[in-house]
């Protein structure tokens, strides 16, 4: 029965006699401290805003509409127009009861007295009106609007996690049908209440009927909603920083959802800028399930991603499209090749595909020139990540590679008279200057802090140098030099009857050494530049990583 018919239904005497004083409902009186009449406990008693003792007659009020509900419907569940008058009223004090989001120091009556416990309950109340009507209560309840408040909402959050919310959310909303707008508003209501309590407790557990309703949801057409979009931002929360969650993903078959899901992207744009950032949350969920996670890097393997990523890549857009979705996919790739530990297999396995796939003949490219996958809007900030996507995944592809799909990849940087190592000493000049800019105005903003007695946070002067000064992307530049400039020999002249312009018999390492040589400035000597980013990088890195780099630069 949905709210049109019980507005609609016209009010009936009601044939159960007086209301019967429940022993619950008298214990809760007692903690309140006064004893009410029925007639004490009627909506007159609440204001727009209410005091401690109103709130306790309103609640009182609330459990007694609930006990006299579920009285009826046992009493009468054949004949619903017995119990359609107690569904309104509870109904109507549900709704009465929204007055409480706007103070929040009050909640902790709400807890103390096990209101939580009550509405919970009704989240499984047979009439989807009421339960969505209790969802949309503890969605502004739950709203943190002031970080000031969140002492006093925190244990109401922490009654519901308590309470298993989460689990009874999806109990719900898997019975929601979504093409009548109130349920549709239901699961839109419980998405939001399950974001505010991961921004209070961003690693929440129990999270496997979730992640398994958000498959599905994600799996149901249409192609594209809103409750689409949000389900994806929920996911892109769980999955990203939380390992528990990435394992129930996979459990979930949730690495092949998000793999179909975005194959309908290879053809087809995003038709708004809502559906766009959904596409967005599909690609960030699937590059959080990759990293760091072997188990779904598996599956991300046996599901064909690599093959998927790399026809979205190759894949023309319509002209004038504004889409991200190749550069979704190059991120992907990247991440699946990303790893914090030695010897992981199933990145060494992701690299070797790409190549054997030829990858190559997509990535170099678009390494060559990033505004070629960028889509109509050229900004420097999506040059930059697409040039971090690219360099990334070739240092991984010569770290990780077997040996004879080694020498491929080394290969493209001698072929065509050295165009990819002229472009990767153009990209080394690049982070350079910016870096030095960076360097500069943090020496002069040290240097007033010092003057003024202020305090230095040197790791917040460290992170401006990785993001603004492109410190962590000229690392990976000039670690590149250091390893094709060593393998070039081992490699590539061992095998001079290939067609790779062994006529000029010039080396990588000595291409580079004339573009640094060209580039002369006075200020700055790049070969000793290069080896100083590299000496510092490497003293960040564990001791396997540190003596290889160390190495590196010793042969350079």
């Amino acid at each position: 029965m949905d709210v049109n018919e019980l507005l609609s239904y016209k009010t009936s005497q009601s044939d159960d006699g007086s209301d019967d004083q429940h022993e619950s409902a008298a214990k809760k009186r007692r903690i309140m401290g006064a004893e009410l009449d029925e007639s004490d406990v009627t909506t007159d008693a609440v204001d727009a805003e209410v005091d401690e003792t109103a709130l306790k007659r309103l609640l009182l009020l609330f459990e007694r509409k609930v006990l006299k509900n579920q009285e009826l419907r046992i009493k009468f569940g054949d004949n619903p127009t017995k119990f359609m008058d107690s569904e309104m009223e509870l109904f109507d004090t549900i709704q009465e009861m929204h007055v409480l989001s706007t103070q929040p120091e009050l909640y902790h009556i709400m807890v103390d007295l096990n209101i939580i416990s009550t509405l919970l309950g009704l989240l499984s109340h047979e009439n989807t009106d009421i339960s969505c009507a209790v969802v949309a209560l503890l969605q502004e309840l739950t709203d943190l609007d002031d970080i000031q408040e969140l002492d006093d909402v925190s244990l109401l959050l922490e009654a519901l996690i308590g309470g298993q919310v989460i689990a009874l959310l999806v109990t719900n909303m898997e019975r929601l049908d979504e093409t009548v707008k109130e349920e549709a508003e239901g699961v839109y209501n419980s998405l939001a209440i399950i974001e505010n309590l991961t921004d209070f407790k961003p690693n929440l557990n129990d999270c496997q009927p979730l992640i398994t309703w958000i498959m599905k949801r994600l799996k149901a057409k249409p192609s594209f909603d809103g409750n689409k979009l949000y389900a994806s931002e929920i996911l892109s929360i769980l999955l990203q920083s939380n390992d528990d969650n990435k394992k129930l993903l996979s459990d979930s078959d949730g690495v092949d959802t998000l793999l179909r899901v975005i194959s309908y992207y290879k053809r087809h744009d995003p038709s708004s800028s809502d559906e766009h950032e959904y596409m967005e949350n599909l690609f960030n969920c699937l590059c959080s399930a990759l990293l760091c996670c072997p188990s779904n890097r598996e599956l991300f393997l046996k599901g064909e991603g690599i093959e998927l990523m790399n026809l979205i890549l190759r894949e023309k857009r319509k002209k004038g499209s504004t889409s991200s979705v190749r550069i979704g996919s190059l991120k992907v790739i990247n991440h699946s090749m990303s790893s914090d530990k030695n010897g992981d297999q199933m990145v060494d396995s992701c690299c070797n595909k790409f190549v054997e796939i030829l990858g190559l003949r997509i990535l170099m490219p678009v390494f060559m020139k990033p505004n070629s996958i960028i889509g109509h809007k050229k900004e420097t900030t999506s040059v930059d990540e697409v040039e971090e996507h690219c360099l990334s995944i070739i240092l991984a592809l010569l770290n990780n590679t077997r040996s004879e799909l080694k020498r491929r990849v080394l290969f493209k940087f001698s072929e065509s008279d050295f165009e990819k190592t002229d472009r990767l000493i153009e990209l080394h000049f690049k982070y350079s200057e910016r870096l030095i800019k960076c360097d500069s105005l943090i020496k002069k903003e040290r240097a007033l802090k010092l003057i003024n007695d202020e305090t230095i946070d040197e790791d917040q002067f460290f992170m401006r140098r990785l993001t603004d000064g492109g410190l962590f992307t000229l690392q990976m530049i000039d670690h590149i030099i250091l390893v094709i400039c060593s393998l070039y020999d081992d490699y590539m002249e061992a095998n001079a009857t290939e067609k790779d312009d062994q006529s000029s018999k010039e080396s990588i390492k000595s291409r580079v050494m004339r573009l640094i040589n060209l580039h002369a400035v006075s200020s700055v000597n790049h070969y000793k530049f290069i080896k100083n980013i590299m000496k510092n990088f490497a003293n960040e890195r564990d001791e396997h990583h540190k003596q290889r780099i160390l190495q590196l630069i010793q042969e350079f």
